[in-house]
């Protein structure tokens, strides 16, 4: 193999986990794309890159950054080196997130309805009832199928050894599908003759299998149900991948005042007058959805949707109350809940967690904090989240405060060391932190997963951050055949 200055002055970082550099010598899956780039001047590299920035400007990808009150519009950052992921790493990660999928699924179900999980002691309930997003409102309602997660999105990563781990469950209305779809689009343009040579999967079909689980969701046995995408508009962080979605599946985008409830059906307003609507891909939170029962102030969702959902006149996806699994307090509870439900054992392993809620583990965590991450329970982009190894005395102290205010909302875990990939900057190759969220479709005919996912960066040096908002960015996913 012919190696070249790229990869002769790449420096892996000690102790982490590299996915294309091994002992001494770089990984078999990744030789094919070394080599390739070996043939390739800084100068070519440089271009392909400056065409992905210009392909991602024109064609609108972007996402908004919310920071001192106001929302910023940025291009999504984008590394042209692919992550690269075995046909047998894959097959392993497919086979932990459908079964943590199917257990966090019954969960939900009984949550909702007997909650035999609390009377025998595997999750208290104090924890339920305390996490906002537990919805009474859900309680007995029956959702088609039984599913409440038809999309999830599950955050792994990598410690030094390459063990994944599942760092978080997303349950809600998960993001970043349309960056995955267009990171590739953008890559078979770079590297048009490298992807069939690599037998790197596709991904192109996540929009078809998704309207595929929704059009078998209608209540309504006709042959052409109305299915619409609810976004809370212009200004939200993900429009962008509200208008791909929509317009991939063929669907109507539309926003609360464009639906009305009439005798407990959801319509749609149109220029021939109302169209009844019968599944509804919800972008829009909990919170927001149904002013009369939820947030009053809401101008986002629909008055009297809920009861429309009660009925069974409408499909909502996802189900609403999702929150209380993918919750951070819960979380510690999913390997339990895989034993308890399936009589298995956990294949994905969590991220050791400690509840701040509990005084031993509390205790613990304040004096180990320097080697801690502290969350909130229910925060999310990165925001609110406090670096152990990387934050003053003060800053430490004044965490600290707040965790005694509220400790059930907070939960502390180790600082586990990402793992790296080598990405294209300043024209030479340099390792960065990532993680990896692939994207489960959950329908009637069981747990569907595109083989890649979102691979996120922390392209600052040294930093662990990969979210977009914290000036993280992406790479595409290549999964091998």
């Amino acid at each position: 193999m012919e190696e070249s200055a790229y990869f002769n002055q790449y420096q892996p970082i000690s102790g982490v986990w590299d996915e294309m550099y091994g002992i001494d010598s770089i990984r078999d899956h990744y030789s094919k794309v070394i080599d390739y780039l070996s043939r390739e001047s800084t100068e070519d590299l440089t271009r392909k890159e400056e065409l992905a920035k210009r392909l991602f400007m024109s064609q609108g990808i972007t996402f908004t950054v919310y920071s001192s009150g106001e929302g910023i519009e940025k291009i999504f950052p984008f590394d042209i080196i692919p992550r690269i992921i075995t046909a047998a790493e894959w097959a392993f990660v497919e086979k932990g997130i459908k079964q943590r999928l199917n257990a966090l699924n019954l969960f939900l179900k009984d949550v909702y309805n007997n909650q035999f999980i609390v009377k025998d002691g595997i999750v208290p309930i104090d924890i339920i009832y305390s996490c906002p997003h537990f919805l009474r409102e859900m309680y007995q309602l029956q959702v088609p199928y039984d599913i409440y997660v038809h999309i999830a999105g599950i955050d792994l990563i990598r410690d030094h050894d390459g063990t994944f781990y599942v760092l978080e469950d997303n349950l809600r209305t998960p993001s970043g599908v349309s960056y995955m779809l267009e990171n590739r689009e953008i890559t078979k343009r770079l590297f048009p003759d490298l992807m069939p040579q690599c037998g790197v999967r596709s991904v192109t079909e996540y929009p078809t299998i998704l309207y595929k689980n929704l059009l078998s969701l209608s209540p309504r046995q006709i042959s052409n149900p109305t299915i619409v995408l609810l976004s809370p508009g212009i200004y939200n962080s993900a429009y962008f991948e509200h208008t791909t979605l929509a317009r991939l599946m063929g669907v109507e985008l539309v926003e609360g005042r464009d639906l009305v409830v009439k005798n407990q059906k959801v319509y749609m307003k149109t220029t021939t007058g109302l169209q009844q609507v019968d599944v509804i891909y919800r972008r829009v939170d909990d919170d927001y959805l149904d002013p009369l029962v939820f947030n009053p102030s809401s101008i986002l969702g629909v008055a009297g949707i809920m009861g429309a959902y009660r009925k069974g006149n409408v499909a909502i996806v996802n189900a609403i109350g999702n929150g209380v699994a993918d919750d951070k307090a819960v979380y510690v509870y999913v390997p339990e809940m895989i034993r308890y439900y399936l009589n298995e054992e956990p294949i994905l392993k969590n991220v050791p967690t400690y509840q701040l809620g509990n005084m031993d583990e509390r205790k613990h965590v304040f004096a180990n904090i320097n080697n801690m991450v502290v969350k909130k329970t229910n925060g999310s982009g990165g925001y609110g989240m406090l670096m152990g190894h990387a934050s003053s005395e003060e800053e430490i102290e004044d965490y600290k405060k707040e965790i005694i205010k509220d400790p059930r909302n907070f939960i502390a875990q180790p600082t586990i060391s990402l793992s790296a990939a080598p990405c294209y900057i300043g024209g030479a190759l340099h390792p960065r932190r990532i993680d990896l969220r692939p994207y489960a479709l959950c329908g009637p005919d069981g747990i569907e997963i595109v083989p890649g996912g979102l691979t996120r960066v922390a392209l600052k040096e040294g930093s662990l951050v990969v979210n977009s908002s914290q000036g993280g960015g992406s790479k595409d996913t290549w999964v091998l055949a």
